[in-house]
């Protein structure tokens, strides 16, 4: 019984480290802005995302679960040398969405406190740098991400509710969209499973020793959860955002999620932001430190014996950019798009790995979830470049 609740709070703390890496600043961003371009049409545009998510989500920790291996060795015994090239790209992606998760920080506890938000990124940077310095790092950090993921959700629901949104017509759009729009969707994608986030719980699993055939039923459900999570809260935002924008309120350029839950709420809705911001940021900077640094631990006994101090460094790394220099809203957006890019690389390794044998053994990959992985591969590719080509130049115009 005990050996059961023990996986039980490792399957959710898993499926939590990849909700909240997913829901950071950007998140909140992203789904406002996109909220007030598209209105109930963006309903749509979660609707797909959701389904690409799974798609890639199942594929990823299947495949990791069932070799036991980290993505970045996967990849070297895919092709020699892949490994370090998609660990560059994930390090790189990772560090980058991290001084927007730290600048994130900072400004939520502005909205709380009133301190200057370099002052606020530094005291979030020193809490996340804490959990990893404690003994058992691991089962702090499942539940730290567990509780305030709880937290950004309930809150978030109040929030929706004082908004009033138009729910009947949101659900029409859904699936009757207005209009469609390429650079949200690959932007969604990116920022709920790109880069190093599909990645978060699936490596917590290797390091927690979930993995085999025998564990796959409960990884499957696991990264169902974490996809659920992160969708749910998407879905809220959205309704909130919704609310506001329907009856013709404008949000605030410069910080369009706290528009929102102060037009919902009053000056109790935009101290609820300061929460769920300063939540989604600081559990953002963990997920990402951890999950960027477990793509390179394995490449040496050094990394693997330090790998502790290289998360501690790479948090204080994020905020240090974030102190001296700073992070405007749209290179949020924009490393989500590229997170989205990255996404189809690290998916078509892992489809690929699934049929090695020297990879996964005798297991045997369903086609369905083969087949479904390459449809995201293939869309993932062209709206990643579609993107590039059409829809972030207009960002800087």
């Amino acid at each position: 019984m005990t050996k059961n609740k023990s996986q039980l709070s490792l399957l959710m703390g898993a499926a939590f480290l990849m909700a909240t890496s997913a829901v950071g600043p950007g998140f909140l961003t992203q789904t406002t802005s996109f909220t007030q371009t598209l209105a109930a049409s963006f309903g749509f545009v979660i609707l797909i995302s959701i389904i690409i998510d799974l798609g890639a989500q199942l594929n990823v920790w299947r495949i990791i679960a069932v070799s036991g291996k980290r993505a970045q060795d996967i990849a070297n015994d895919v092709l020699p040398g892949l490994g370090f090239f998609l660990s560059l790209l994930i390090v790189l992606g990772g560090l980058a969405f991290n001084i927007g998760n730290i600048a994130g920080a900072g400004l939520g506890t502005n909205v709380l406190f009133g301190m200057s938000p370099k002052l606020g990124a530094l005291l979030s940077g020193i809490i996340a740098i804490a959990i990893f310095l404690v003994r058992e790092a691991g089962k702090v950090m499942d539940r730290f991400a567990l509780i305030l993921g709880f937290v950004m959700i309930i809150l978030t629901i109040y929030v929706m509710f004082t908004a009033h949104p138009p729910v009947g017509e949101a659900v029409i759009r859904t699936f009757a969209p207005a209009k469609i729009d390429v650079l949200s969707i690959i932007t969604l994608v990116g920022g709920t499973v790109g880069g190093y986030i599909t990645f978060a719980g699936g490596h917590r699993l290797v390091d927690a020793g979930v993995t085999g055939k025998e564990a796959l039923k409960e990884v499957t459900k696991s990264s169902v959860s974490a996809i659920g999570i992160a969708s749910i809260m998407r879905i809220f935002l959205f309704l909130a955002a919704l609310g506001i924008v329907a009856q013709g309120l404008q949000l605030d350029p410069s910080n369009p999620p706290a528009s929102v839950f102060k037009l919902a709420a009053g000056m109790v809705g935009y101290k609820i932001f300061g929460v769920v911001m300063w939540a989604a940021a600081v559990t953002s900077v963990v997920g990402a430190a951890y999950t960027s640094v477990s793509f390179i631990r394995t490449f040496s006994s050094v990394l693997e014996k330090y790998h502790k101090w290289l998360i501690v460094g790479f948090i204080a790394v994020s905020t240090l950019v974030f102190v001296l220099i700073g992070q405007p809203v749209k290179i949020l957006i924009l490393v989500g798009s590229l997170n989205g890019l990255i996404l189809p690389i690290s998916l078509g390794v892992m489809l690929i790995a699934a049929y090695k044998v020297k990879i996964v053994g005798d297991y045997k990959h369903p086609l369905w979830m083969t087949i479904f992985g390459g449809i995201v591969v293939i869309a993932m590719a062209y709206m990643g470049i579609y993107s590039l080509v059409n829809g972030i130049p207009q960002l800087f115009e």
